[in-house]
Protein backbone atom coordinates (compact mmCIF):
# COMPACT_ATOMS: atom_id res chain seq x y z
CA UNK A 1 0.00 0.00 0.00
CA UNK A 2 2.86 2.36 0.76
CA UNK A 3 4.25 1.86 -2.73
CA UNK A 4 0.91 2.68 -4.33
CA UNK A 5 0.56 5.87 -2.33
CA UNK A 6 3.95 7.08 -3.45
CA UNK A 7 3.23 6.28 -7.08
CA UNK A 8 -0.05 8.25 -7.00
CA UNK A 9 1.74 11.41 -5.95
CA UNK A 10 2.95 13.02 -9.12
CA UNK A 11 6.10 15.13 -9.12
CA UNK A 12 5.59 18.89 -9.74
CA UNK A 13 6.45 18.65 -13.43
CA UNK A 14 3.96 15.85 -14.09
CA UNK A 15 1.13 17.59 -12.24
CA UNK A 16 1.88 20.78 -14.17
CA UNK A 17 1.73 18.84 -17.45
CA UNK A 18 -1.63 17.38 -16.37
CA UNK A 19 -3.05 20.88 -15.80
CA UNK A 20 -1.80 22.03 -19.22
CA UNK A 21 -3.26 18.98 -20.94
CA UNK A 22 -6.58 19.44 -19.14
CA UNK A 23 -7.05 23.09 -20.14
CA UNK A 24 -5.87 22.37 -23.69
CA UNK A 25 -8.55 19.69 -24.06
CA UNK A 26 -11.25 22.05 -22.81
CA UNK A 27 -10.18 24.87 -25.13
CA UNK A 28 -9.91 22.52 -28.12
CA UNK A 29 -13.46 21.27 -27.51
CA UNK A 30 -14.70 24.85 -27.35
CA UNK A 31 -12.96 25.69 -30.63
CA UNK A 32 -14.46 22.60 -32.27
CA UNK A 33 -17.95 23.79 -31.34
CA UNK A 34 -17.46 26.90 -33.49
CA UNK A 35 -16.18 24.79 -36.39
CA UNK A 36 -19.07 22.34 -36.10
CA UNK A 37 -21.45 25.29 -36.09
CA UNK A 38 -20.46 26.00 -39.69
CA UNK A 39 -22.00 22.68 -40.77
CA UNK A 40 -25.59 23.59 -39.86
CA UNK A 41 -27.70 26.36 -41.34
CA UNK A 42 -29.14 27.40 -37.99
CA UNK A 43 -25.76 28.10 -36.39
CA UNK A 44 -23.68 28.88 -39.51
CA UNK A 45 -24.45 32.60 -39.49
CA UNK A 46 -23.33 32.93 -35.88
CA UNK A 47 -20.29 30.63 -36.16
CA UNK A 48 -18.90 32.30 -39.27
CA UNK A 49 -18.54 35.54 -37.33
CA UNK A 50 -16.00 33.80 -35.09
CA UNK A 51 -14.11 31.86 -37.76
CA UNK A 52 -14.01 34.06 -40.89
CA UNK A 53 -12.83 37.64 -41.28
CA UNK A 54 -15.65 40.18 -41.31
CA UNK A 55 -16.37 43.48 -43.12
CA UNK A 56 -15.43 42.38 -46.60
CA UNK A 57 -15.50 45.16 -49.20
CA UNK A 58 -15.26 44.23 -52.87
CA UNK A 59 -13.82 46.93 -55.11
CA UNK A 60 -14.52 46.85 -58.86
CA UNK A 61 -11.70 46.15 -61.25
CA UNK A 62 -9.66 49.11 -62.43
CA UNK A 63 -7.76 49.69 -65.64
CA UNK A 64 -4.57 48.32 -64.07
CA UNK A 65 -6.39 45.21 -62.82
CA UNK A 66 -8.94 44.61 -65.54
CA UNK A 67 -9.23 40.87 -64.90
CA UNK A 68 -9.96 40.75 -61.18
CA UNK A 69 -11.78 42.76 -58.55
CA UNK A 70 -9.92 43.50 -55.32
CA UNK A 71 -11.32 42.11 -52.06
CA UNK A 72 -10.42 44.34 -49.11
CA UNK A 73 -11.45 44.49 -45.46
CA UNK A 74 -12.29 47.13 -42.87
CA UNK A 75 -12.77 46.68 -39.12
CA UNK A 76 -15.69 46.74 -36.69
CA UNK A 77 -17.13 45.27 -33.49
CA UNK A 78 -17.49 41.79 -35.00
CA UNK A 79 -13.70 41.52 -35.04
CA UNK A 80 -13.87 40.91 -31.28
CA UNK A 81 -15.55 37.55 -31.94
CA UNK A 82 -12.89 36.63 -34.50
CA UNK A 83 -10.12 37.59 -32.09
CA UNK A 84 -11.72 35.42 -29.40
CA UNK A 85 -11.80 32.34 -31.65
CA UNK A 86 -8.18 32.70 -32.72
CA UNK A 87 -7.23 33.29 -29.10
CA UNK A 88 -8.50 29.76 -28.46
CA UNK A 89 -6.42 28.54 -31.40
CA UNK A 90 -3.35 30.26 -29.92
CA UNK A 91 -3.92 28.51 -26.58
CA UNK A 92 -4.08 25.13 -28.34
CA UNK A 93 -0.87 25.81 -30.31
CA UNK A 94 0.81 27.00 -27.11
CA UNK A 95 -0.07 23.72 -25.38
CA UNK A 96 1.18 21.64 -28.34
CA UNK A 97 4.57 23.39 -28.39
CA UNK A 98 4.83 23.06 -24.61
CA UNK A 99 3.97 19.36 -24.49
CA UNK A 100 5.73 17.99 -27.56
CA UNK A 101 8.82 20.23 -27.68
CA UNK A 102 9.66 22.19 -24.54
CA UNK A 103 8.70 19.61 -21.90
CA UNK A 104 10.77 16.93 -23.63
CA UNK A 105 13.82 19.21 -23.67
CA UNK A 106 13.27 20.10 -20.03
CA UNK A 107 13.33 16.43 -19.03
CA UNK A 108 16.66 15.91 -20.77
CA UNK A 109 18.36 19.07 -19.54
CA UNK A 110 17.16 18.86 -15.89
CA UNK A 111 16.81 22.62 -15.45
CA UNK A 112 16.25 24.28 -12.12
CA UNK A 113 12.87 25.88 -11.39
CA UNK A 114 14.11 29.34 -12.39
CA UNK A 115 15.66 28.14 -15.64
CA UNK A 116 12.64 25.93 -16.34
CA UNK A 117 10.30 28.93 -16.29
CA UNK A 118 12.60 31.14 -18.36
CA UNK A 119 13.27 28.36 -20.86
CA UNK A 120 9.53 27.87 -21.42
CA UNK A 121 9.01 31.61 -21.84
CA UNK A 122 11.85 31.98 -24.36
CA UNK A 123 10.82 28.82 -26.20
CA UNK A 124 7.25 30.01 -26.72
CA UNK A 125 8.19 33.59 -27.61
CA UNK A 126 11.01 32.64 -30.00
CA UNK A 127 8.61 30.41 -31.97
CA UNK A 128 6.01 33.17 -32.14
CA UNK A 129 8.48 35.94 -33.01
CA UNK A 130 10.01 33.87 -35.80
CA UNK A 131 6.62 33.04 -37.32
CA UNK A 132 5.29 36.61 -37.03
CA UNK A 133 8.52 38.13 -38.38
CA UNK A 134 8.54 35.88 -41.46
CA UNK A 135 4.83 36.46 -42.06
CA UNK A 136 5.15 40.23 -41.66
CA UNK A 137 8.17 40.35 -43.97
CA UNK A 138 6.21 38.47 -46.62
CA UNK A 139 3.43 41.09 -46.42
CA UNK A 140 5.96 43.93 -46.66
CA UNK A 141 7.49 42.43 -49.79
CA UNK A 142 4.17 41.55 -51.45
CA UNK A 143 2.78 45.08 -50.95
CA UNK A 144 6.02 46.88 -51.98
CA UNK A 145 6.60 48.56 -48.62
CA UNK A 146 10.36 48.16 -48.86
CA UNK A 147 10.73 49.60 -52.36
CA UNK A 148 8.40 52.57 -51.65
CA UNK A 149 8.53 53.79 -48.01
CA UNK A 150 6.06 56.62 -48.78
CA UNK A 151 3.28 54.00 -48.59
CA UNK A 152 3.52 54.42 -44.82
CA UNK A 153 1.75 57.78 -44.97
CA UNK A 154 0.55 58.20 -48.57
CA UNK A 155 -3.21 57.95 -49.22
CA UNK A 156 -4.06 57.99 -45.51
CA UNK A 157 -6.44 56.82 -44.02
CA UNK A 158 -5.61 53.18 -44.73
CA UNK A 159 -9.09 52.05 -43.73
CA UNK A 160 -9.14 49.16 -46.21
CA UNK A 161 -6.77 46.23 -45.70
CA UNK A 162 -5.88 43.16 -47.69
CA UNK A 163 -6.75 39.73 -46.33
CA UNK A 164 -3.16 39.10 -45.21
CA UNK A 165 -2.91 42.45 -43.45
CA UNK A 166 -6.14 42.08 -41.49
CA UNK A 167 -5.49 38.44 -40.60
CA UNK A 168 -2.04 39.43 -39.36
CA UNK A 169 -3.49 42.02 -36.96
CA UNK A 170 -6.26 39.67 -35.79
CA UNK A 171 -3.62 37.02 -35.07
CA UNK A 172 -1.43 39.48 -33.16
CA UNK A 173 -4.29 40.61 -30.94
CA UNK A 174 -5.38 37.01 -30.39
CA UNK A 175 -1.88 35.88 -29.41
CA UNK A 176 -1.27 38.60 -26.83
CA UNK A 177 -4.75 38.15 -25.39
CA UNK A 178 -4.10 34.43 -25.01
CA UNK A 179 -1.02 35.31 -22.95
CA UNK A 180 -3.29 36.53 -20.12
CA UNK A 181 -4.95 33.16 -19.30
CA UNK A 182 -1.59 31.47 -19.88
CA UNK A 183 -0.32 33.24 -16.77
CA UNK A 184 -2.66 30.94 -14.83
CA UNK A 185 -2.24 27.86 -17.00
CA UNK A 186 1.57 28.01 -16.80
CA UNK A 187 1.54 28.61 -13.03
CA UNK A 188 3.67 31.75 -13.31
CA UNK A 189 5.23 32.96 -10.06
CA UNK A 190 3.52 35.90 -8.40
CA UNK A 191 6.65 38.04 -8.54
CA UNK A 192 6.90 37.54 -12.34
CA UNK A 193 3.25 38.36 -13.10
CA UNK A 194 3.58 42.21 -12.93
CA UNK A 195 6.49 42.18 -15.39
CA UNK A 196 4.59 40.03 -17.87
CA UNK A 197 1.39 42.05 -17.48
CA UNK A 198 3.34 45.20 -18.38
CA UNK A 199 4.74 43.94 -21.68
CA UNK A 200 1.51 42.15 -22.62
CA UNK A 201 -0.39 45.39 -22.02
CA UNK A 202 2.11 47.38 -24.09
CA UNK A 203 1.76 44.98 -27.02
CA UNK A 204 -2.05 45.08 -26.91
CA UNK A 205 -2.13 48.86 -26.56
CA UNK A 206 0.15 49.58 -29.54
CA UNK A 207 -1.21 46.87 -31.85
CA UNK A 208 -4.82 47.84 -31.17
CA UNK A 209 -3.92 51.51 -31.55
CA UNK A 210 -2.34 51.00 -34.96
CA UNK A 211 -5.31 48.86 -36.02
CA UNK A 212 -8.04 51.26 -34.86
CA UNK A 213 -6.30 54.47 -35.99
CA UNK A 214 -5.73 53.03 -39.48
CA UNK A 215 -1.95 53.18 -39.04
CA UNK A 216 -1.63 49.53 -39.97
CA UNK A 217 1.17 50.16 -42.48
CA UNK A 218 3.39 51.84 -39.90
CA UNK A 219 2.42 49.30 -37.24
CA UNK A 220 3.39 46.38 -39.48
CA UNK A 221 6.86 47.77 -40.17
CA UNK A 222 7.53 48.53 -36.51
CA UNK A 223 6.27 45.12 -35.40
CA UNK A 224 8.52 43.24 -37.83
CA UNK A 225 11.50 45.31 -36.71
CA UNK A 226 10.75 44.77 -33.04
CA UNK A 227 9.98 41.06 -33.41
CA UNK A 228 13.29 40.40 -35.15
CA UNK A 229 15.27 41.94 -32.28
CA UNK A 230 13.22 40.09 -29.66
CA UNK A 231 13.61 36.80 -31.52
CA UNK A 232 17.39 37.21 -31.42
CA UNK A 233 17.30 37.76 -27.67
CA UNK A 234 15.16 34.73 -26.84
CA UNK A 235 16.99 32.37 -29.19
CA UNK A 236 20.27 33.54 -27.62
CA UNK A 237 18.87 32.79 -24.19
CA UNK A 238 17.88 29.29 -25.31
CA UNK A 239 21.44 28.65 -26.50
CA UNK A 240 22.75 30.08 -23.23
CA UNK A 241 20.68 27.60 -21.23
CA UNK A 242 22.12 24.73 -23.25
CA UNK A 243 25.69 26.04 -22.93
CA UNK A 244 26.52 28.81 -20.47
CA UNK A 245 29.63 29.76 -22.44
CA UNK A 246 27.45 31.11 -25.24
CA UNK A 247 27.50 34.92 -24.93
CA UNK A 248 27.97 36.21 -28.49
CA UNK A 249 24.24 36.24 -29.20
CA UNK A 250 23.59 38.67 -26.34
CA UNK A 251 26.30 41.03 -27.61
CA UNK A 252 24.74 41.10 -31.07
CA UNK A 253 21.29 41.55 -29.55
CA UNK A 254 22.49 44.53 -27.49
CA UNK A 255 23.71 46.33 -30.62
CA UNK A 256 20.56 45.57 -32.61
CA UNK A 257 18.35 46.54 -29.68
CA UNK A 258 19.73 50.09 -29.66
CA UNK A 259 19.54 50.32 -33.45
CA UNK A 260 15.97 49.03 -33.35
CA UNK A 261 14.93 51.76 -30.94
CA UNK A 262 16.53 54.43 -33.14
CA UNK A 263 14.90 53.10 -36.31
CA UNK A 264 11.53 52.96 -34.56
CA UNK A 265 11.78 56.61 -33.55
CA UNK A 266 13.00 57.68 -37.00
CA UNK A 267 10.20 55.88 -38.86
CA UNK A 268 7.57 57.14 -36.41
CA UNK A 269 8.66 60.77 -36.67
CA UNK A 270 9.03 60.51 -40.43
CA UNK A 271 5.55 59.03 -40.87
CA UNK A 272 3.51 60.84 -38.23
CA UNK A 273 5.51 64.03 -37.75
CA UNK A 274 6.29 64.80 -41.40
CA UNK A 275 4.26 62.60 -43.75
CA UNK A 276 0.84 62.89 -42.10
CA UNK A 277 1.48 66.48 -40.97
CA UNK A 278 1.82 67.56 -44.62
CA UNK A 279 -1.28 65.72 -45.83
CA UNK A 280 -4.09 67.79 -47.28
CA UNK A 281 -6.95 66.20 -45.34
CA UNK A 282 -6.41 66.92 -41.63
CA UNK A 283 -9.97 66.77 -40.34
CA UNK A 284 -11.33 64.21 -37.90
CA UNK A 285 -13.81 62.00 -39.75
CA UNK A 286 -14.96 58.82 -38.03
CA UNK A 287 -17.00 57.66 -41.03
CA UNK A 288 -13.93 57.44 -43.26
CA UNK A 289 -11.53 56.56 -40.44
CA UNK A 290 -9.46 59.72 -40.75
CA UNK A 291 -7.68 60.47 -37.45
CA UNK A 292 -5.07 62.79 -38.95
CA UNK A 293 -5.40 65.66 -36.51
CA UNK A 294 -2.77 67.35 -34.38
CA UNK A 295 -3.96 65.91 -31.05
CA UNK A 296 -3.91 62.32 -32.35
CA UNK A 297 -0.49 62.75 -33.96
CA UNK A 298 0.96 64.11 -30.71
CA UNK A 299 -0.61 61.25 -28.73
CA UNK A 300 0.79 58.64 -31.14
CA UNK A 301 4.30 60.09 -31.09
CA UNK A 302 4.20 60.52 -27.31
CA UNK A 303 3.16 56.89 -26.71
CA UNK A 304 5.87 55.59 -29.04
CA UNK A 305 8.60 57.80 -27.56
CA UNK A 306 7.63 56.97 -23.96
CA UNK A 307 7.60 53.26 -24.73
CA UNK A 308 11.01 53.40 -26.42
CA UNK A 309 12.44 55.41 -23.51
CA UNK A 310 11.03 52.87 -21.04
CA UNK A 311 12.59 49.99 -22.97
CA UNK A 312 15.96 51.75 -23.14
CA UNK A 313 15.81 52.43 -19.40
CA UNK A 314 15.15 48.73 -18.69
CA UNK A 315 17.91 47.77 -21.11
CA UNK A 316 20.49 50.07 -19.49
CA UNK A 317 19.63 48.81 -16.01
CA UNK A 318 19.94 45.22 -17.23
CA UNK A 319 23.35 45.85 -18.79
CA UNK A 320 24.61 47.70 -15.70
CA UNK A 321 23.50 44.85 -13.45
CA UNK A 322 25.28 42.29 -15.61
CA UNK A 323 28.42 44.44 -15.69
CA UNK A 324 28.47 44.73 -11.89
CA UNK A 325 28.02 40.99 -11.45
CA UNK A 326 30.71 40.27 -14.01
CA UNK A 327 33.18 42.71 -12.40
CA UNK A 328 32.42 41.36 -8.93
CA UNK A 329 33.01 37.82 -10.16
CA UNK A 330 36.40 38.66 -11.69
CA UNK A 331 37.60 40.85 -8.79
CA UNK A 332 40.42 39.19 -6.78
CA UNK A 333 39.43 38.22 -3.23
CA UNK A 334 40.70 40.51 -0.48
CA UNK A 335 43.21 38.77 1.75
CA UNK A 336 42.83 39.41 5.43
CA UNK A 337 45.59 39.02 7.93
CA UNK A 338 44.83 36.17 10.33
CA UNK A 339 44.45 37.19 13.93
CA UNK A 340 47.39 36.29 16.15
CA UNK A 341 46.14 33.78 18.69
CA UNK A 342 47.68 30.98 20.63
CA UNK A 343 47.25 27.27 20.27
CA UNK A 344 45.88 25.02 17.57
CA UNK A 345 42.39 26.49 17.77
CA UNK A 346 43.48 29.59 15.82
CA UNK A 347 44.89 27.48 13.01
CA UNK A 348 41.79 25.31 12.83
CA UNK A 349 39.62 28.42 12.89
CA UNK A 350 41.49 29.90 9.94
CA UNK A 351 41.15 26.67 7.99
CA UNK A 352 37.43 26.45 8.68
CA UNK A 353 36.77 30.09 7.74
CA UNK A 354 36.34 31.60 11.16
CA UNK A 355 38.85 34.35 10.49
CA UNK A 356 37.50 35.19 7.03
CA UNK A 357 39.59 32.86 4.90
CA UNK A 358 36.44 31.05 3.67
CA UNK A 359 33.04 32.73 3.98
CA UNK A 360 29.51 31.83 3.06
CA UNK A 361 29.98 33.70 -0.22
CA UNK A 362 31.99 30.77 -1.42
CA UNK A 363 28.72 28.91 -1.94
CA UNK A 364 27.73 31.52 -4.50
CA UNK A 365 29.50 29.79 -7.34
CA UNK A 366 29.88 31.30 -10.84
CA UNK A 367 27.19 28.94 -12.04
CA UNK A 368 24.70 30.26 -9.48
CA UNK A 369 25.53 33.83 -10.40
CA UNK A 370 24.93 33.10 -14.06
CA UNK A 371 21.55 31.59 -13.22
CA UNK A 372 20.61 34.74 -11.33
CA UNK A 373 21.68 37.01 -14.16
CA UNK A 374 19.84 34.96 -16.74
Amino acid sequence: MAIRKKSNKNPPLLSHEFVLQNHADIVSCLAMLFLLGLMFEITAKAAIVFVALQYNVTQPATEEQATESASLYSYGFKDLATVFFYMLVAIIIHAIIQEYVLDKINRRMHFSKTKHSKFNESGQLSAFYLFACVWGTFILISENYISDPTILWRAYPHNLMTFQMKFFYISQLAYWLHALPELYFQKIKKEDIPRQLVYIGLYLFHIAGAYLLNLNHLGLVLLVLHYFVEFLFHISRLFYFSDEKYQKGFSLWAVLFVLGRLLTLILSVLTVGFGLARAENQKLDLSTGNFNVLAVRIAVLASICITQAFMMWKFINFQLRRWREHSAFQAPPVKRKPAVTKGRSSRKGAENGVNGAVTSNGADSPRNRKEKSS
